[in-house]
């Protein structure tokens, strides 16, 4: 959650969202934050704080985060709701892909996700791509 915050503040989203972002962040239930199967909570919050991060002018009311959660990775895509519009992100999460460009290894010789994942936190996006928005129906 510390990752979050410095983004939250500025962001455009709408004030509920950003309080039941908070609650989610904190481990409790939300109904803004929708999920499409099931992912570790921390995976969930790299992506809303990239979210918050790389679309701070965004007038997010809602999300839908459906992905795939592997050991170093969480890909899909997050369907952003704001009024009458729907933008799509697709994304790729991955400590292994982040430690491997910064050279790490660790001590079996394995590319450092562990450290790539507790220094870098949710900055180790690979990929976050926008999809055209499309109108709500």
């Amino acid at each position: 959650m510390p990752d979050l915050l410095p983004f939250l503040d500025g962001a455009a989203a709408h004030p509920d969202f950003k309080a039941e972002l908070l609650t989610y962040a904190n481990g409790g239930p939300t109904a803004r934050i929708e999920l499409d199967g099931y992912a570790p909570r921390v995976k969930i919050e790299r992506v809303l704080t990239q979210l918050v991060h790389a679309q701070p002018d965004l007038a997010i009311e809602r999300v839908r985060v459906r992905g795939r959660s592997g050991c170093s990775d969480f890909s899909g895509e997050v369907t952003v709701f704001a009024g009458d519009v729907e933008h799509r992100f697709a994304f790729t999460w991955c400590c292994a892909w982040r430690a491997e460009q910064e050279g790490w290894r660790d001590c079996f010789g394995f590319w450092d996700q562990a450290r790539a994942a507790r220094e870098f936190g949710f900055r180790c996006f690979s990929r976050w791509e926008a999809v055209s928005p499309v109108l709500s129906s």
